[in-house]
């Protein structure tokens, strides 16, 4: 076991942790000032859950936030750094269900556990800006936002086809649907159809686009290109088939207008309404029974370019409406209920699954672009790349897709046939969960009144006290719905007997709004302070994983869009910059209790105390990259971080000791420091901001040993910027740094130092001396050398005259301070 207590130095790791976790909590070192001159900062990490004490990916995440923070602080910023816990959530219901125990209790047991190790870790938090999602104060504002929604007509109920998590027994957005498994417990995920709530994020679909160029250079481009990609902005057209024995046409999107000519057989997805409506009594037999097959797949298998294509012919048919033929409608599993109304129009020749699906089912084939490639009726390859139209009525012999889109839209239209469109490949969001511990749905349903919002002097809904164990067990419908007494009511519109909505809110609704209350945890006017947020927001600095990149994020952004449309606030987007983390794994892979591999945080801290594990996290690598636990050496950081100690230790100049009478290269090597970490942390090259502490450690070191030693003011002067520099990563040893030099607590709250400039002026430069390009000598000069100087010394140098051997110099290139070139001449 490593040793925390250094018997030559007399530094003691855990009397450390222990002295100046307290003084910070006394002191509230990291409280946001009352000096309304500070510039504000707002620091944010992504929400912890309470599922247990902190592990290897806290220890990560949150030294790298702490990095930002307390930089931030030391350069005179007021710094916002809140903590919370996203406490709702299927965990603590599984708990309670195993323990016959109420959820909370198991939450805010956790959450004392994880409170008390996060002020062990020595993150600067402001502990008075610090929320619970789980409490009555703050959902209470989750159900007034869910009612300003419902007023707006972004919130909403359908009947439709969910995912369903058949262990969980829940509904999951398409975000939460992993390869076609439950992110949270991995089972295969079916379908099911419910009636669901849903949040009209559709709306904002083009807004969450444009709006990403203000995020450009601030948020990793991976996400933007995650979310771009999960928004997918399509261009086409829409356009009417008239199918038979329905009185209005079927409209289907499309991004090829172009190949309608080509258009041959029409697909609706067999979970689609619009599939069931249109089937023959004939048919339906076969269909019901295709539709059972179907429930039972994925999303991810039914949209396999290796799926054997299947289908059930549904007895009718359809009007090409570009050239009158009629097209027979099958039901198939490749088309998905929830892409556009379900229905596509299929085009073999240009599309290879339409062309797999035809030659299964002996359906028409037609060319309508040549290529060059040959007639796919003939290959059964279908063509996807330009060339000339054919068998396209109008279109034939033209060359250029935008030219024959723009024809065929502008024929559509103007035969009120269809017209261009944009669609997206974002769904609404799916709110509903049927869970007991999640933030009620304040909505009650009335036969005489239909949806009634709970008025808001009646919030906020409580979620019931008495139940608790197997009465919170998933039966396929909420527990909440058993509970006649919390769900039988009065309808606030008409008195008659009504009932609560006994669905909760998905998790992801909690989240997409702490931020703003963050800044008044206990505000009671409204969920968050209009005028504080404006003061403070958007959020300069966000740190959290980049798996949620296409839930949270893009849910908060939407979040902040409507809130901006009802005027609480006055930005686009709420945060302005986004670091991500990556893995702490171990041996190559993700810890796991299967595979054996995992890493305890607290043995770790245990036996090499707080700052060695900080510490050796940020030097392991650049914040977005893996750590891989087997390779770093947490006890060779405690090494480090007692030597550092012991420069404190043996200073023995005066506080107040006049530093530039100093070792001038002690200065310079400190003051190049400084310069050099303060663009590191800027850029956020963590780790090599500790690479070069060390550095300046062992430069300090030598000079203690081999010069004026502990009594040289430079000596002080850099010991001084270590503990400083060290305060971002090891805040401990820096504290008893400080304290050892005899300055006043707490480094966290003294004023980062700037470099002299004229201490980062090299006195002497190396001067590279290079005959027929190779180097023959290197030469100490002054960095302002000129270059008759230079090609002096150059010639007169002995290794320089052996190379020349006698021979006349033809040219003298000088790249001053840095290279001579000598060129003999022949």
């Amino acid at each position: 076991m490593a040793e925390q207590h250094d018997e030559r130095s007399g530094y003691d790791a855990v009397a450390a942790q222990e002295k100046w976790v307290r003084y910070w909590r006394e002191n509230r070192t990291f409280a946001v000032s009352d000096d309304e001159s500070l510039e504000k900062r707002y620091l944010l990490d992504m929400f912890a859950y309470p599922s247990g004490d902190l592990h290897m990916g806290h220890a990560e995440a949150w030294a790298i936030g702490d990095v930002v923070g307390r930089y931030w602080k030391m350069q005179g910023y007021n710094v916002l750094h809140p903590i919370g816990w996203d406490s709702f959530g299927l965990p603590a219901e599984n708990a309670a269900i195993r323990n016959n125990a109420h959820p909370a209790e198991w939450t805010y047991r956790n959450i004392d556990t994880q409170a008390a190790s996060f002020e062990r870790y020595g993150v600067g938090f402001d502990w008075d800006h610090r929320l619970h999602t789980s409490d009555e104060e703050y959902y209470r504002w989750t159900q007034w936002l869910f009612l300003r929604f419902f007023e707006k007509g972004l919130a909403y109920r359908k009947d439709s086809w969910v995912n369903w998590c058949p262990q969980d027994m829940t509904v999951l957005a398409n975000e939460q649907v992993k390869e076609g498994r439950c992110e949270r417990c991995s089972s295969l995920v079916t379908k099911r159809q419910l009636n669901q709530w849903y949040f009209r994020i559709t709306d904002y679909a083009q807004q969450l686009l444009d709006d990403m160029d203000q995020l450009e250079g601030g948020w990793p481009e991976r996400v933007l290109a995650m979310q771009r990609n999960w928004i997918g902005r399509s261009s086409g057209a829409h356009v009417d088939f008239q199918v038979e024995g329905r009185s209005e046409p079927v409209t289907v999107f499309t991004t090829r207008p172009d190949t309608l000519f080509g258009a041959t057989f029409m697909v609706v997805a067999p979970d689609a309404a619009l599939a069931d409506e249109i089937v023959t009594d004939e048919q339906r037999p076969a269909f019901e029974e295709y539709l059972e097959q179907v429930k039972k797949q994925t999303e991810i298998e039914r949209q396999s370019t290796e799926h054997v294509k299947t289908g059930v012919f549904l007895g009718v048919h359809a009007t090409n409406p570009v050239n009158g033929e009629k097209v027979p409608v099958w039901a198939a599993d490749y088309v998905l209920a929830d892409y556009g109304t379900g229905a596509i129009m299929a085009v073999p020749a240009h599309d290879q699954r339409d062309l797999d699906f035809a030659r299964a089912f002996d359906l028409p084939v037609r060319m309508v672009i040549d290529t060059g490639e040959g007639d796919p009726a003939e290959t059964d390859v279908a063509t996807a790349g330009d060339g000339t139209y054919v068998n396209s009525g109008v279109l034939d012999g033209l060359t250029t897709k935008a030219e024959a889109i723009e024809r065929i839209n502008a024929q559509l239209e103007a035969d009120e046939l269809g017209k261009a469109a944009i669609t997206y490949r974002l769904r609404d969001w799916l709110i509903s969960r049927q869970r007991f511990w999640g933030c009620p749905i304040p909505i009650i349903h009335c036969e005489a009144c239909g949806e009634v919002p709970v008025p808001d002097d009646q919030l906020p809904v409580r979620l019931p006290d008495d139940m608790r164990g197997e009465q919170l067990a998933p039966k396929g419908v909420s527990p909440l719905a058993a509970n006649d007494g919390w769900k039988n009511v009065a309808c606030p519109t008409c008195g008659g007997p009504a009932v609560r909505d006994t669905d909760t809110m998905d998790t992801f609704v909690d989240s997409s709004w702490y931020f703003y209350r963050y800044i008044s945890p206990h505000y009671t006017e409204g969920p968050f302070d209009v005028e504080a947020v404006k003061q403070w927001m958007p959020v300069a600095q966000y740190v959290g994983g980049v798996e949620h990149a296409t839930m949270h994020l893009l849910y908060s952004r939407f979040f902040n869009k409507v809130l901006r449309d009802m005027g609480m606030v006055d930005f686009d987007e709420p945060m302005l910059k986004l670091m991500n983390q990556g893995q702490v794994i171990n041996q190559g892979k993700a810890m796991s209790k299967s595979l054996g591999n995992g890493v305890d945080l607290g043995q770790q801290i245990d036996e090499f105390g707080v700052d060695a594990v900080r510490t050796t996290v940020i030097f392991a690598g650049p914040p977005d990259e893996d750590i891989d636990w087997a390779d770093v050496s947490p006890g060779s950081t405690l090494k480090f971080l007692q030597r550092a100690w012991r420069l404190s230790a043996e200073v023995s100049s005066e506080v107040d000791v006049d530093v530039t009478t100093g070792d001038r290269g002690l200065r310079q090597a400190t003051h190049r420091t400084i310069a050099e970490i303060t663009e590191l942390v800027e850029s956020q090259r963590f780790n090599v901001v500790v690479a070069r502490v060390m550095e300046l450690v062992n430069a300090t070191r030598r000079v203690i040993d081999t010069g004026a030693g502990p009594a040289d003011p430079a000596v002080r002067e850099a010991t001084q910027f270590v503990a400083q520099a060290l305060s971002l990563v090891a805040p401990y040893v820096a504290e008893e740094m400080w304290e050892q030099l005899g300055l006043p607590p707490s480094v966290a709250q003294s004023r980062w130092p700037a470099a002299e400039p004229e201490l980062l002026v090299a006195d002497q430069v190396t001067m590279v001396v290079q005959v027929q390009g190779k180097v023959r000598a290197k030469l100490e000069v002054s960095p302002d050398i000129t270059e008759d100087e230079a090609t002096a010394l150059a010639l007169a140098d002995a290794g320089v005259q052996r190379s020349l051997d006698g021979r006349e110099v033809a040219k003298v290139i000088c790249r001053l301070p840095k290279m001579v070139s000598i060129v003999p001449a022949k």
